[in-house]
């Protein structure tokens, strides 16, 4: 008898669907994954509307037609953490673990297993001897990485001057290459004018 009601007790409560409360915002879904937001942090949810990436801070939201919120693309979604006062942006997986370590000064989502980053290259052009340490200069280039974040290649030949009042700039420059299908790459160039090259990977 003991046994009967116990299972009676716990049969209406099978199936019954995760709640979900008190959000400020939930996207559309994206590669099987909706973003919702709750203050100012960020969690993913699949298409049971169970939470897959637990709310956090680090997400980087995706600028869309109607909207800004943070995506999965190529199952990677983009992070940033500060460093030093400058943003450095890497990438989750769909287990909210780190697979590319936040270290570009701004980054694209992926796209066909590839993404354009901006890659800081720090320059020793002397040593300080009042203040015992080296000057250093940082430039960046575009580059594009694979799902490793290994370079496949170097987009921008011309290295860009990262300036110590760029520190207070809280937006990172702008990426002007575009991938624009699994082999070319549209790059543009100081004169304003586009060329397309072919990825060789």
């Amino acid at each position: 008898m003991k046994k009967l009601l116990i299972t009676l007790v716990l049969i209406p409560f099978i199936g019954i669907a995760q709640t979900l409360d008190n959000l400020d915002y939930f996207s559309p879904f994206h590669n099987d994954v909706a973003a919702i937001k709750k203050g100012n942090d960020w969690a993913f949810i699949d298409q049971d509307g169970k939470i897959i990436v637990d709310f956090r801070n680090d997400l980087v939201a995706t600028k869309t037609d109607n909207a800004s919120y943070p995506v999965f693309s190529d199952g990677k979604c983009l992070i940033a953490h500060q460093k030093d006062g400058v943003l450095n942006y890497g990438y989750i997986d769909k287990a909210g673990k780190i697979v590319i370590t936040p270290q570009f000064l701004n980054a694209n989502n992926f796209e066909y297993g590839k993404a354009v980053v901006l890659k800081i290259e720090k320059e020793i052009i002397g040593y300080n001897d009042i203040f015992k340490k080296d000057v250093v200069n940082y430039h960046y280039f575009e580059i594009l990485i694979d799902e490793n974040g290994t370079t496949i290649d170097k987009l921008t030949q011309l290295a860009i001057h990262v300036s110590p009042k760029d520190k207070a700039d809280k937006n990172p420059p702008d990426i002007t290459s575009k991938l624009i299908s699994e082999n070319l790459v549209a790059v543009k160039g100081s004169d304003k004018k586009w060329r397309v090259k072919k990825i060789e990977y």
